[in-house]
């Protein structure tokens, strides 16, 4: 519903950690910082953010859109090393507490289903993480997992 993404207004304190191979069974993270900074828009229907990564050189963007007809978030994505808005976006919402968000796309040239899910959600803390299935959602590998804590 609108004002879902509401928790993450203000500025934060991520701790990120993403695997360093996709879809070969890796148990090798890669760990870094960032700070983001969320605004709400549209009265709560919108959403945006900025993450800063210092120590890898690179700032990520979010855009969430609400649509009212189908009751259900939009979320795009953009890096600023490519320049461009990510398609297609994951789609999904909330139930008791959790986001979900699916989208059917491509990585490393095989055909994946993405998976985001925010969660454990609180004044000062949450938690996203990405995963991505080859078998149609029967098996998840999550990839990225940020940890957020409110800053300041």
């Amino acid at each position: 519903m609108s004002g879902d993404f509401d928790f993450l207004v203000g500025r934060w304190d991520v701790a990120n950690r993403r695997l360093t191979r996709r879809h070969v069974g890796s148990d090798d993270w890669d760990e870094f910082p960032a700070t983001m900074l969320a605004h709400r828009f549209f009265d709560g229907s919108g959403s945006f953010d900025e993450m800063t990564c210092p120590t890898r050189g690179f700032s990520g963007a979010t855009v969430r859109i609400f649509d009212p007809v189908s009751a259900q978030w939009s979320i795009y994505w953009m890096h600023s090393r490519r320049g461009l808005l990510e398609l297609p976006p994951v789609v999904g919402g909330f139930t008791h507490g959790v986001g979900t968000f699916y989208a059917d796309d491509n990585d490393e040239g095989r055909p994946i289903r993405c998976r985001f899910v925010w969660s454990g959600i609180t004044a000062i803390s949450c938690r996203w993480e990405q995963a991505f299935s080859t078998d149609d959602g029967a098996n998840w590998e999550t990839n990225w997992v940020m940890e957020f804590s409110r800053a300041g």
